[in-house]
């Protein structure tokens, strides 16, 4: 017996499905792997760093989850399902709808432009739409937060970044979308391990399509932020288990309550 639903993971979290038919006519289920799952360190049966975001979700209760950035949708489909089970845990009361409910929304902001990974999800019938529900802006991190989260003064209590890769597109996001924090806001920022990078190979075809490179950004970020403003806790699993897959590094940040 184990704490988790391993079925539920591998059909839901870690693979997307899709109706399909064999050469015979008959009906099938396939599952494919969640694209850039990988980068949290997650397996067909395991959540990898997931596993952290939605052990602080629920342990926060956090309502309102921004997601910035997210080719495959891992993160949004763990945001929801944490506020789901808060929900049905009888920690969150009133209405259960995914967004206009009780229990709060995950927002999924992303710019579909190609730069460092592409979506699997902008259609509306995606599997992570469908089954997940996140409310979705397509357009840059920047125009959502002044036309979207200020305009309907969204206070958020989990942060996720992980849009735009260079420094000055980590420190942005961060600087504008922690003004919106609640008091007891959480950050993740995610790609924060260097030592995943120092020994990853990149082929040649992403070289040349404006690769950005995956910690760079996020792990400067992070050296320079104010220890006496901020919490820092970096979570890296790069080396543990040589022969099995690790995250690319997940940083949690919470103010200091000083």
């Amino acid at each position: 017996m184990t704490l988790f639903n391993l079925d539920f993971i591998k059909d839901f979290f870690t693979h997307n499905q899709s109706n399909q038919k064999d050469n015979n006519g008959n009906d099938f289920v396939e599952l494919k792997k969640v694209p850039y799952r990988w980068t949290h360190g997650a397996t067909d049966l395991t959540l990898g760093d997931g596993l952290l975001v939605y052990s602080i979700i629920h342990y926060m209760r956090a309502k309102n989850c921004v997601c910035l950035g997210s080719g495959g949708g891992f993160i949004p489909r763990i945001m929801t399902q944490a506020r789901v089970d808060l929900y049905d845990s009888q920690i969150f009361d009133g209405n259960r709808d995914y967004n206009w409910g009780d229990i709060g929304v995950t927002y999924l902001v992303d710019a579909d432009n190609g730069i460092g990974g592409n979506t699997d999800w902008v259609n509306e019938k995606s599997f992570l739409r469908e089954n997940f529900h996140p409310r979705v802006i397509i357009d840059t991190t920047e125009n959502a937060y002044y036309n979207f989260f200020v305009k309907e003064d969204i206070k958020i209590d989990y942060l996720h970044i992980d849009a735009g890769h260079s420094y000055e597109d980590v420190k942005k996001d961060f600087e504008l979308y922690t003004k919106l924090l609640s008091p007891n806001g959480i950050v993740s920022i995610h790609d924060t391990d260097e030592s995943f990078e120092k020994d990853y190979i990149i082929t040649d075809d992403i070289k040349t399509n404006d690769h950005q490179e995956i910690t760079n950004g996020p792990s400067k970020l992070i050296k320079e932020l104010d220890k006496k403003e901020w919490e820092i806790f970096n979570f890296f699993n790069n080396g543990i288990f040589k022969t099995k897959p690790a995250s690319t590094g997940l940083t949690i940040l919470q103010r200091c309550k000083n």
